[in-house]
């Protein structure tokens, strides 16, 4: 299975190459699934792993002018806020036992997986529905980014989820971007809140591998420069429905994994 692991890893960085999201959403199932870590680490992993190879990605797009800064500053600010107060206050307050009435309790873990794959069925829609933008600065509309930060915030402290796939509908919509100046700018947001988000849980003493996160993020890593080459070939907004539909399969098996298996 941790052969299957490693390869799997590859397309966390295709993925975010191609579609600026999506990295996170196979990041966690494959870190529970396919390596058997425990799902709160896994959203410990899953920061510093999508981090690590966003920021690659937002270098190489950068250098391609599909960053759009102004817009990337009015969403990082509020999410990454919202991040770090779920990673330091709410998350180390869940209990591993969640009592739901006197005669039933569940498990933390399967909380979270649950929780994580109703997003993954939420964020197939937002992935397969198309939508086209012309990017123009003077429409920007930067309340309604920052209240879309602040959201992708609460879940990436959570959910250990970049939330590239509400990071792009919403540069696309409020900020009238094109699909790749969407993918370059939700990189750069992504890999900014994730690493820094990771650096929180450092601070607060939680214990990990590194060699076996490096490990990945360095197959992940070589994903997204096989995904950014690729973006450079293929139109990301065509791909991007086929990786929806793939997104709301593995959600809906992992609720009934979780709750019926």
């Amino acid at each position: 299975m941790e052969v299957l692991g490693y390869f799997a890893s590859l397309f966390i960085g295709i993925s975010l190459g191609l579609i600026g999201g999506g990295g996170s959403i196979l990041t966690v199932p494959i870190l529970v699934y396919l390596f058997n870590v425990n799902p709160k680490l896994a959203t410990t992993y899953s920061l510093f792993i999508v981090g690590l190879t966003a920021a690659f990605g937002a270098i190489r797009h950068y250098k391609m002018g599909n960053i759009k800064v102004k817009s990337a500053v009015y969403f990082a600010i509020p999410s990454l806020i919202t991040l770090l107060l779920v990673r330091k206050i709410v998350l180390l307050r869940i209990p591993e036992i969640i009592t739901i009435t006197e005669n039933y309790s569940v498990k933390r873990g399967m909380v979270i997986m649950v929780l994580f794959a109703i997003l993954m069925v939420l964020a197939s829609y937002s992935m397969i529905r198309t939508q086209k933008s012309i990017f123009n600065e003077n429409q920007i509309k930067p309340l309604h980014l920052m209240f879309i930060g602040a959201a992708v915030g609460i879940i990436t402290g959570f959910l250990g989820a970049g939330g590239g796939f509400l990071i792009i509908p919403a540069l696309l919509f409020f900020a009238k971007m094109q699909m790749k100046q969407a993918v370059g700018t939700s990189l750069l947001i992504i890999g900014f809140n994730s690493l820094l988000g990771f650096l929180g849980d450092v601070i607060n003493g939680v214990e990990m591998d590194y060699i076996f996160l490096l490990s990945i993020a360095f197959i992940a890593g070589i994903g997204i420069f096989i995904g950014t080459f690729l973006s450079k070939k293929m139109d990301g907004a065509q791909l991007k429905p086929i990786f929806g539909w793939f997104v709301l399969v593995m959600g809906i098996y992992i609720i009934a994994k979780e709750l019926f298996l």
